[in-house]
């Protein structure tokens, strides 16, 4: 990664037309390519950037040459094009203020609070978030087609199958409905039905689980961690 501060401009040309005005910005020179560049302020977002694949063409100049020129006295010009689209992000820097390279290597890239498995866990402790009187079977139950996220019986002894997604879409309802077709071959099982869980569910995902008899329940990852207490709010 290569970082340099500097004076420029920066102009965008391709589908949308931008421009940035000379100032000190950061620009960050990723390894697959990608070229971002900062204020300091604007949060986390950068004010342009060019994303991969892109190749990245430098022209410099002397400071005598810089100074001749009356469209400006940029002493370096990058000239950064997409190679897919055309695209093209030009940065003229006047002044370099400070630039130094790092090698980062690779990343293991981010660990997310409230993965599956660890909604998984949390609803198996907390099964009477489903219902009073829920009892919990066993989480990841097999079947030959791979392992149900959490078996469980309803206060009338009933077997349930919970299918976890921390984001909940048809693929999730399909994958669900596969398990409670075989599930239900089962004579000590059968009838089962299914609860279809995730801290998000998008409507055509809950459109299709209502069609196929399968309920649909939202999570709530702070309120199963008993850091948030749902009755106690105001809204």
């Amino acid at each position: 990664m290569r970082l340099v501060v500097a004076r420029c401009s920066v102009d965008y040309t391709g589908r949308l037309t931008a421009h940035l005005p000379l100032a000190p910005r950061l620009l960050i020179l990723k390894a697959d390519g990608s070229v971002l560049v900062h204020s300091d302020g604007g949060s986390y977002k950068p004010l342009n950037w060019m994303s991969p694949p892109a190749t990245l063409r430098t022209t410099e100049r002397s400071a005598a040459e810089a100074e001749a020129d009356p469209e400006g006295a940029w002493i370096q010009q990058w000239d950064v094009t997409h190679t897919k689209t055309g695209d093209t992000l030009r940065v003229r820097i006047h002044e370099l203020i400070e630039e130094s390279a790092h090698e980062l290597g690779e990343d293991p890239g981010l660990q997310k609070d409230g993965v599956e498995a660890h909604l998984q866990a949390l609803l198996a402790e907390h099964i009477h978030t489903l219902g009073e009187g829920w009892s919990l079977v066993r989480r990841e139950y097999g079947t030959a087609i791979g392992p149900v996220d959490i078996l469980a019986r309803d206060a009338k002894g009933r077997a349930v199958a919970v299918e976890i997604k921390r984001r909940g879409e048809i693929d999730g309802v399909e994958q669900l409905t596969r398990y409670l077709e075989l599930l239900n071959r089962d004579p000590l099982l059968a009838p089962v039905r299914g609860i279809f869980a995730a801290q998000i569910i998008k409507p055509q995902a809950r459109v299709l689980a209502q069609d196929r008899g399968i309920e649909c329940v939202t999570l709530d990852y702070d309120a199963l961690r008993g850091m948030d207490d749902a009755e106690s709010r105001l809204f």
